[in-house]
């Protein structure tokens, strides 16, 4: 594959079970693990504010080329499950509440609206895709 297809993230303990991501645009993001008392997301949680952002960005990008929407809220989740699997998460599901003004631009977009998330979870949304097609995920140590 080409550079241009590569996205990476790298990953910096700061703490115990407290982690940096860091994007190669300078983005960063606290990451750690479940405690009530702390406000950083799980790997867990990012991985369903991942797959709302994905589709949501789809979702967006198709009808606001109609009508911009009064408001635009997406819910992510899933349940955690162990199993003879291992640890994993088990119906997945996204709820899009999207409202657009009336007249005519509004109508416009709430009547492509299920086909714009519908066209995000069939072949868009990178995320969500890569999670439905079950890529793998290969594990090695840097020497």
């Amino acid at each position: 594959m080409s550079d241009n297809t590569l996205r990476s993230v790298d990953l910096a303990r700061i703490g115990d079970g407290k982690y940096r991501a860091t994007n190669v645009r300078g983005g960063e993001m606290l990451v750690g693990a479940m405690d009530d008392q702390d406000p950083t997301f799980t790997p867990v949680e990012l991985l369903l504010v991942a797959i709302a952002g994905c589709s949501a960005t789809d979702v967006e990008f198709i009808t606001r080329k109609r009508a911009t929407s009064t408001s635009f809220d997406v819910r992510a989740e899933g349940n955690k499950v162990r199993d003879e699997q291992g640890n994993h998460l088990d119906g997945l599901r996204l709820t899009f509440d999207v409202h657009f003004p009336a007249g005519p631009e509004g109508d416009a977009a709430r009547g492509v609206l299920q086909r714009a998330i519908e066209q995000s979870r069939d072949r868009l949304c990178t995320v969500s895709r890569t999670v439905q097609l079950g890529a793998g995920v290969e594990y090695r140590r840097a020497d």
